[in-house]
């Protein structure tokens, strides 16, 4: 219909669709919350520092001129960061120096205080207004292993059946502590803003077949099968590219969006 123009970096995409005047911006904020490098108390430089209670500016700056906010996060929680609270290191993924000291909370619990943070920061914005969607924590279909130990979705060319699903028990309390912080933000709403949960964890689960799998690689001799002894080619079992999931949580979005924004309209005319 039309071609947009990108008004943005890399960091931060601004694509303008002219003949609807309508701006599309796409936020890499990879924890939603502030980010830093720098060294801190017995963490040093160039080892990711997270500020659990600190919301990132990066897209805070932004809100009063955002009407539609959509926002994901999760997978981040895998990799090595070190999780401040109150100015006070409390733990650490893949990164914890001193064995005798105790950590208080682990990445799972961190991402829980995260999307809490984040989320009551926007809901108590006094110049923001507008609807907030929190896309739920995106399932991945690792088989027999991690992304980096073995795991595989090889052969996954089809949605899953009921008893095709292999449990995920990191997927579920990842998506158990993320309800958890919206849910506590939600109680902290002050401002006229609209919080919405889109929570597609559970019926994705049966997606397998979105996935890359082993043919992310743009070898054009890329192995695609098992080996004779069975181990898995190198594959991509998280993130998504294949027609149908993407698809469907672009439509649920687009409803969310419809449905609040006809609401709206409909109170107003009453009045």
């Amino acid at each position: 219909v039309e071609s947009p123009k990108n008004r943005g970096n890399r960091k931060m995409h601004r694509w303008f669709f002219e003949s609807y005047s309508v701006m599309i911006v796409r936020i890499w904020s990879s924890w939603l919350v502030h980010q830093m490098s720098e060294a801190f108390d017995f963490a040093p430089a160039g080892v990711d520092k997270l500020h659990l209670d600190k919301p990132d500016q990066t897209f805070m700056e932004l809100l009063p001129s955002i009407d539609v906010l959509v926002l994901s996060s999760g997978h981040w929680f895998a990799k090595q960061s070190v999780y401040i609270l109150n100015n006070e290191i409390v733990g650490g993924q893949l990164w914890w120096p001193d064995l005798n000291r105790t950590k208080k909370i682990n990445n799972i619990e961190a991402y829980g205080i995260s999307v809490e943070t984040s989320l009551a920061a926007i809901v108590t914005h006094p110049g923001y207004k507008g609807l907030t969607i929190l896309r739920s924590y995106s399932p991945d279909h690792y088989e027999g292993g991690a992304w980096n130990t073995g795991g595989s979705c090889t052969g996954k060319v089809k949605p899953l059946t009921e008893g095709e699903l292999v449990e995920n028990g990191f997927t579920q309390r990842m998506h158990e502590q993320q309800v958890m912080g919206f849910q506590r933000a939600q109680k902290k709403a002050t401002n006229k803003s609209k919080l919405r949960l889109m929570d597609i964890t559970e019926v994705f689960s049966y997606r397998a077949d979105g996935h890359p799998g082993p043919y992310r690689s743009l070898d054009p001799n890329k192995v695609t099968k098992r080996g004779p002894d069975g181990r898995p080619p190198p594959q991509d079992c998280l993130h998504w590219c294949m027609p149908g999931p993407v698809d469907t949580w672009n439509e649920i979005v687009l409803e969310i969006i419809r449905r609040e924004f006809q609401q709206a309209q409909e109170l107003s005319e009453r009045r």
